[in-house]
């Protein structure tokens, strides 16, 4: 991807988060007053003047810390750093200029990349404050005003910023780009997976449970494509969601299921298919995406020659609801299986995108007919017209009869069958609409 990319970095609780979602004009990054919130690297898209560009929020950088998390949250800034074009280094006129602020200008003057200095908070209109001249003590030329509440001095950040892009290119054609949800309960191997994919510590992997808050996304290309990998918070059952930021992370979650093109819904061999893991493939299943089951830690799982078998039984048998999506397993620990993804993840889409002709869905729908005679009820017989396709991703059907109230679901179930036998459809949901003469278009 071609597009510059502005990190935003500082330490904890200058107002990273708050001027991120100001600048991108939508709370995609979690805002709370609790330091050491925003753990991982969240990426939004942005434009300036004419100029795509990706925005970065990153942890607060803790120069000195003891803390496991909050050393991660160091390694996450620094991977942050060395992959942008240009750093916002963010300080707070509340807290003054600090000795931790003086250790980070250290940090990012080793970098050797563009600095645009901002000094937030600055909430008030006309004189400065005083305090706002000491900052020129960092040695990083010409600090800029922002208020990340008020949106105050943005555009002046945004210029000094956009000053330091490369000259623009022909932007690369996105649209062959797949995004790919990946979802599930917490710890069964959401992050791992990413790490193992890109080869790099990109996302926090620990043992502890929700270490992942947000969702992160991170740009891959192979030989089979080009793809975004969208590594999400676990989802928790409801009644555990204490906290009010594990609510937004289920949101967060819910909403990078919306964005992605396919899901990988994440189960843990160890523990086989929870209550909780017939939710989330519930959310994924509801929001009509193309999904693939993957059966994490296959590497801990004793075996013998029916293991697999019986593990796929019990799997479909707790989401009877998914029968259409494949099953992988995998070891995202050993690599085992895992270069397979690529390209179930290309046929599932394929599958999701498919048009089938009107001529050829009403040979089916009348083959259909002559097998299993359409329901009768009080002496009055189900007639179907004919049948056509009107959306894709996920394939959507249009039926029309004369009576909607005889087209019963266990019909409707024979009909998708029927198309899934002759067409394949493997890892799509279908949509049926039943239409009745005399119904308005919608």
């Amino acid at each position: 991807m071609s597009k510059p990319i502005v990190a935003i970095v500082g330490r904890p609780n200058v107002g990273k988060s708050m001027l991120f979602n100001k600048l991108i004009g939508q709370r995609l990054s979690i805002v709370e007053d609790t330091p050491g919130v925003t753990r991982d690297r969240i990426y939004g898209e942005c434009e300036w003047c004419g100029r795509k560009f990706t925005l970065v929020d990153t942890g607060g950088i803790e120069p000195r810390t003891d803390s496991q998390i909050l050393t991660f949250m160091r390694e996450q800034a620094q991977i942050a750093i060395e992959n942008a074009t240009v750093i916002i280094f963010l300080t707070d006129i509340k807290t003054g200029l600090t000795a931790s602020d003086q250790e980070v200008a250290n940090m990012l003057l080793r970098s050797r990349k563009p600095i645009v200095l901002a000094v937030n908070k600055m909430d008030s209109i006309g004189a400065p404050n005083p305090d706002y001249y000491e900052f020129y003590n960092l040695g990083l030329g010409d600090p800029v005003a922002v208020s990340a509440v008020h949106g105050h001095g943005t555009g002046d950040l945004l210029d000094a910023c956009v000053a330091y892009f490369p000259d623009e290119e022909e932007a690369e054609e996105e649209s062959d780009v797949l995004k790919v949800a990946i979802i599930g309960k917490p710890n069964v191997g959401k992050s791992s997976l990413t790490n193992r994919i890109l080869g790099q510590e990109r996302v926090i992997v620990s043992n502890v449970a929700g270490t992942t808050r947000d969702a992160i996304d991170s740009y891959f290309e192979n030989e089979t494509g080009k793809y975004v990998f969208i590594d999400t918070a676990g989802m928790r059952k409801k009644s555990r969601i204490e906290e009010s930021i594990e609510k937004y992370s289920v949101l967060r979650a819910t909403m990078a299921i919306d964005r992605a093109d396919v899901c990988l819904i994440m189960i843990d061999a160890t523990e086989g298919v929870t209550e909780q893991d017939t939710k989330v493939a519930g959310l994924a299943h509801e929001a009509g995406k193309a999904c693939i089951i993957v059966v994490n830690k296959w590497d801990l799982v004793e075996k013998d020659g029916k293991t697999m078998d019986k593990m796929r039984e019990d799997i479909r048998r707790d989401l009877s609801y998914m029968t259409y999506a494949p099953i992988l397993f995998i070891s995202a620990a050993t690599g085992q299986r895992v270069p397979r993804l690529f390209e179930l993840i290309n046929y599932v889409h394929s599958q999701a995108c498919t048009r089938i002709t009107t001529g050829m869905l009403n040979n089916v729908l009348e083959d259909a007919q002559t097998r299993v005679q359409p329901p009768t009820d009080k002496g009055k017989r189900l007639k179907i017209y004919y049948m056509t396709q009107v959306g894709v991703c996920p394939p959507h059907f249009v039926i029309f009869c004369n009576d909607r109230q005889l087209f019963h679901f266990s019909y409707q179930r024979y009909i998708e069958n029927c198309i899934r036998n002759v067409f394949g459809l493997e890892g799509t949901p279908i949509i049926l609409s039943i239409r009745q003469k005399g119904d308005k278009e919608e």
